[in-house]
């Protein structure tokens, strides 16, 4: 296989791919329509003039940028035969999206503050105590399939470590293409990636566990449906993160096959990587597209009177253009976010400095002993 188109393909794959996420960024697929460009409005304002004209300029200047760099870094990539071309083009991207997005963010809250949107909203919170007693059930179930991966790839490893020759060779995808590097061969190396899979599926169940019992932005106007809704949301999400764990134990038990019959094909390398990454962003669209954010596009299972009220203003607990949480006052730990599907955590909460020092730790650890090594 050529390297060079290999090399091309990649580049502008990767940022054809990236530029599609930052195009469609501010649409209501990727963001709760109630807060546009991370600024909470009124849902009878998500389409006001001021945020279509926020969302057409962002939208414009982003077409432009992604078209000449998404070209010109895939041609320059192919010339050098590197992946270099196509990190440096993302990063001038996503450098470009967040300017264009803070931009947005400030005009459409300075149209918000002129134009005294919430000075007549009836403002509300509503909240589904039975969150708390009754949650949603861990999805035990939709774990099985992870486990037997990792089982499998136990018992596979077990038979052929006695066979596995003194040094082993492991893939590594650099800028300059796939190489291989040798180590000795010992339970650590030859285990290595079947580690992985336990770690990960660990940290995924984990997060679940989190996730299940994280803080509800629930529906003030319909809170009935909305805390049913919530629910399937947490349902379908919940199955889907298990699932993705399974996957990505399907990819590195494939990764680990190759390592331990010393096939350095490419072709194959990138099959045991690409096809299960493939999988997970099927399940990925799946919950973007027919889930949403909040599950807002999961179909109304109650009929429901109007109450008249909006979402609290709260737009002064974030920051970074709606990025970032931070509210002392609020002791939930994780909340919806306004900028993307999913959700973040509230750095006014003590446990956020924890967690992040825990994983600062991880991150400085996992530079600092390969390197003494």
């Amino acid at each position: 296989m050529n390297i060079l188109l290999v090399d091309a393909a990649l580049n502008f794959g990767m940022l054809a791919a990236l530029s599609a996420v930052l195009y469609a960024a501010p649409s209501p697929l990727l963001n709760p329509s109630a807060v546009p460009f991370g600024v909470r409005v009124p849902p009878d304002k998500a389409r006001a003039a001021a945020v279509e004209e926020q969302r057409g300029r962002y939208r414009g200047a982003m077409l432009v940028a992604a078209a000449v760099v998404t070209v010109s870094a895939s041609a320059l990539g192919a010339a050098l035969g590197t992946l270099t071309a196509g990190a440096v083009g993302s990063l001038l991207l996503c450098a470009l999206a967040a300017a264009l997005w803070v931009r947005a963010h400030r005009g459409i809250a300075r149209a918000k503050a002129e134009g005294g949107w919430y000075e007549q909203a009836r403002q509300g919170a509503v909240m589904d105590t039975s969150l708390r007693t009754d949650p949603v059930r861990f999805p035990w179930g939709w774990t099985v399939p992870a486990l037997v991966v990792i089982a499998v790839s136990v018992a596979a490893g077990a038979v052929v470590y006695p066979g596995l020759p003194e040094r082993i060779a492991m893939p590594e995808r650099s800028l300059g293409g796939t190489v291989h590097r040798t180590y000795p061969t010992s339970v650590w190396t030859a285990f290595g990636l079947v580690l992985g899979q336990v770690v990960l599926t660990l940290i995924m169940a984990a997060t679940v566990a989190g996730l299940l019992r994280a803080r509800a932005d629930l529906d003030v106007a319909r809170p009935v449906a909305g805390a049913a809704r919530h629910r399937r949301y947490l349902t379908a999400t919940a199955r889907s993160m298990m699932g993705i764990a399974a996957l990505l134990n399907l990819m590195l038990l494939g990764l680990s096959a190759l390592m331990w019959s010393d096939t350095r094909s490419t072709a194959m390398t990138l099959a045991a990587a690409g096809v299960p990454l493939l999988a997970v962003l099927a399940v990925t669209a799946w919950l973007v597209l027919r889930v949403g954010p909040s599950g807002s596009r999961l179909p109304e299972t109650a009929d429901e009177e109007n109450t008249g009220l909006v979402p609290r203003d709260d737009d002064r607990f974030w920051h970074g253009a709606g990025t970032v949480y931070v509210n002392a006052d609020d002791p939930a730990f994780l909340v919806p976010k306004r900028v993307g599907i999913g959700w973040t955590v509230n750095f006014g909460n003590p446990r956020s400095l924890v967690v992040a020092a825990l994983v600062l730790a991880v991150a400085v650890g996992s530079a600092v002993v390969p390197a003494v090594r």
